[in-house]
C-alpha cells in the first residue's frame, strides 16, 4: 500500500532556502507505548518543587546579572517595583535573539520546572507565565515589557515541551553505573530543570524496573544535514561567505493517528546551525506541535483530520561582508497558532 498526503497548514506559508546537502536518515527506535507504572509515577504534582525552581531561577539570574555582570537593569528596589506597577508595560526593542529565543528559552526553564513535577502542558504553561510576569515586575528597574511576557511565556512552552519529550527519549530508569550517568547528563543538557528536578528528589540515581518513559517509544523520524554552504564569493575562494552548515529535521509521533489527543503527542522540529564567522550560529529553528487533533473521515482509502498547532519559527542572519553590507533577513514568530488539514490517500495494489 502506498501512502499520499497532503498537509494543508492554514496559519502562513514559509519558503525555506534549500541547498545541496546530503541526509543522513534513521528512525531512531521502534514505536513502544508506555508503561502505566511510568506515567503513574511521574504524573504526582509536587507543586512546592515547582514552584519554588522558578522563584529560583529567577533569584539566581537576578543574582548574577546584579553581583557579576552588574547590570544596570538589575539594580532593584523596593522604588523600582513601585514605579514598574504604577507604570505598566511597554513594547521594548531589545535585539532579536534576545527578545525572540533566549526569553523563550528562559521560559522553557520554568515550564520544564512545573512539566518534570507532574503537571501537564496547559498547567505548565501557567508556571511559565508567572514565572515570566514575576520577572518583568519584580527582577528589573525597567518598564515590564508587553513583548516579553507574551514571547517568554508561550515561547517557552514549544520550547520547553519539544526538550521535555526529547529528554524522556533520552533517560531509562533501568541503567546503572556509567551508562546511567551518560544518559542523565546527556538528559540534562537538554532540560536543564528536568535534570535539576531528578538530582534534587533522587530519580537521577534511582533504579526501577520500568524505563521512566512517559511517552514510551513514539515513532520518531531524523534527518541530519551538513555540509559546505557558499553564501557569497569574494576574489579568494576561502570568503567569510563559505563555512559550515548542518542542518536537523526531526519528526516526533505519527500525523495520521487519530488517537494522538495530547498536546505534541506530534510535533515537527527543525534546526539549521551554522559555522561561519559571518552568520549567526542559531540560523533557522522551526517546531510546529499539535495541540488538538479531531478526524473528519476515516475510510480504507481516506483519512481527513483537522487540528490546532503551535508554531515557533526563528529566522536570522547577519551582514557577510563589505560587499553585501546589508541584513538579509531577520524574522521570528515565537507566539503563534494555526488551524491545519492533514490528508491521507491510500493507494490499494491489487
Amino acid at each position: 500500500m502506498k501512502r499520499i498526503y497532503l498537509i494543508f497548514i492554514l496559519s502562513y506559508i514559509v519558503i525555506y532556502p534549500i541547498y545541496s546537502q546530503s541526509p543522513i536518515r534513521r528512525q531512531v527506535a521502534t514505536p513502544k507505548a508506555p508503561h502505566q507504572v511510568d506515567i503513574d509515577y511521574y504524573s504526582k504534582k509536587n507543586w512546592l518543587m515547582a514552584g519554588s525552581q522558578v522563584f529560583g531561577l529567577n533569584m539566581g539570574i537576578w543574582a548574577f546579572d546584579r553581583y557579576i555582570q552588574k547590570g544596570d537593569f538589575a539594580y532593584i528596589s523596593m522604588n523600582s517595583v513601585k514605579d514598574n506597577f504604577k507604570h505598566g508595560f511597554i513594547w521594548d526593542n531589545d535585539k532579536m535573539g534576545t527578545n525572540m529565543f533566549l526569553h523563550p528559552y528562559h521560559g522553557s526553564l520554568y515550564y520544564n520546572a512545573a512539566r518534570s513535577n507532574g503537571f501537564n502542558y496547559w498547567e505548565s504553561g501557567g508556571f511559565a507565565l508567572a514565572g515570566s510576569a514575576m520577572w518583568e515586575l519584580f527582577m528589573e528597574c525597567e518598564f515590564p515589557s508587553t513583548n516579553d511576557i507574551i514571547a517568554t511565556p508561550i515561547g517557552g512552552m514549544a520550547l520547553g515541551e519539544v526538550f521535555y519529550r526529547t529528554s524522556d527519549l533520552i533517560l531509562d530508569d533501568r541503567r546503572t553505573g556509567s551508562s546511567r550517568f551518560g544518559l542523565e547528563a546527556a538528559a540534562f543538557l537538554v532540560s536543564p530543570t528536568r535534570g535539576l528536578t531528578r538530582i534534587i528528589n533522587g530519580d537521577a540515581w534511582r533504579k526501577r524496573s520500568t524505563s521512566g518513559k512517559q511517552f514510551g517509544v513514539p515513532d520518531v523520524k531524523v534527518d541530519v544535514s551538513f555540509g559546505i554552504r557558499a553564501l557569497e564569493l569574494k576574489d579568494e575562494v576561502f570568503d567569510q561567505g563559505l563555512g559550515f552548515a548542518s542542518e536537523v529535521n526531526v519528526e516526533y509521533g505519527d500525523r495520521f493517528a487519530g488517537d494522538n489527543a495530547k498536546p505534541y503527542d506530534f510535533f515537527a522540529f527543525r534546526a539549521n546551525l551554522n559555522g561561519q564567522g559571518s552568520q549567526p550560529l542559531l540560523g533557522q529553528l522551526n517546531i510546529m506541535g499539535r495541540l488538538y487533533l479531531a478526524e473528519l473521515m476515516e475510510t480504507e482509502k481516506d483519512f481527513l483530520s483537522i487540528g490546532v498547532y503551535q508554531h515557533f519559527d526563528y529566522y536570522d542572519s547577519d551582514t557577510i561582508s563589505d560587499v553585501s553590507a546589508k541584513i538579509p533577513y531577520k524574522l521570528c514568530t515565537p507566539a503563534s497558532f494555526g488551524v491545519g488539514l492533514i490528508y491521507l490517500y491510500n493507494i490499494i495494489e491489487k
